[in-house]
């Protein structure tokens, strides 16, 4: 079906209105099947699981359990007889469990030696290396063993925690060792001193830093919180051009100064010229 002019207006209109009904159809079509891909999309990410004794095995019976080591190749080894273990060497047990970022089983962490946890030292097993045999006539009941002589647990090297408060803890001694600034006490018309709890951490980040003179020496480039989620320090971007060669400082609050004027404008000021503040230490984040 065609309008022309000639038509005349009632056929004319009766074609707008076919026209505008295949519209929305096609239109509610086309948003029904984009929502069903949608939320098939997204369920995606959760999945029915039934667990299964035989093949599952959760993460916290997995912790505390024993492993054993023996010189026999275990590689072909997927049962045991009954007291089979007893000819093993009992190392220790599994204290924790290393994970990559992209989910995987990296390591398992065992304690060994020592006596009721006196003088134990913690060691990384790879955990491809570890055979699940299970008891004969037990099929729920099964043994975590390692194709391993003692000496080899003996030598191995002790496993190393990383203590990511301890990191916390001395990159703010480091900071501390440095010469502290003196905030600057500088006047602008139109501009009045703030705190940090006067703004959020949007208008804060990325701005200006200027010297005494007005200088413009870098910008805001991140801002360092404490636990409670308040700002503790500021890391500022010194110096550079569009990015390279510049030199990164934390600082704390108080040795800033923050002004802004009714606008919004937020201008950082620090009593120091450009060549003292990249004589202060790097920070590396």
């Amino acid at each position: 079906m065609r309008c022309w002019v000639s038509d005349g207006a009632d056929k004319c209109v009766a074609y707008l209105e076919e026209l505008m009904k295949r519209f929305l159809m096609t239109t509610a079509t086309a948003m029904i099947l984009g929502t069903s891909a949608y939320a098939q999309d997204q369920s995606t990410a959760f999945s029915e699981l039934t667990f299964d004794a035989e093949t599952n095995i959760n993460a916290s019976d997995f912790i505390g359990m024993r492993v054993y080591v023996t010189e026999n190749d275990t590689s072909s080894m997927t049962s045991v007889a009954a007291d089979g273990e007893q000819e093993w060497d009992d190392i220790g047990e599994i204290n924790e469990v290393v994970l990559t970022r992209d989910g995987n089983v990296q390591a398992v962490i065992v304690g060994v030696g020592g006596f009721i946890g006196i003088g134990e030292r913690d060691v990384a097993l790879d955990m491809s290396q570890i055979q699940f045999v299970t008891e004969e006539g037990e099929t729920d009941d099964f043994f975590l063993v390692v194709n391993a002589a003692a000496a080899d647990v003996e030598n191995a090297p002790a496993y190393e925690r990383h203590d990511m408060a301890m990191d916390a803890d001395m990159e703010t001694e480091t900071a501390m060792d440095r010469p502290m600034l003196t905030a600057p006490m500088v006047e602008r018309e139109g501009y009045e001193t703030v705190t940090p709890d006067d703004l959020t951490a949007e208008e804060l980040t990325g701005t200006r830093v200027y010297g005494p003179e007005d200088e413009d020496i870098g910008e805001v480039s991140e801002l360092l919180l404490n636990d409670d989620g308040s700002m503790d320090r500021a890391v500022l971007d010194i110096g550079g051009f569009i990015g390279l060669g510049e030199h990164s400082i934390a600082v704390s609050f108080d040795e800033l100064q923050i002004v802004r004027d009714a606008d919004g404008d937020v201008r950082v000021y620090v009593d120091s010229t450009q060549e003292t503040l990249e004589a202060q230490p790097e920070y590396e984040g």
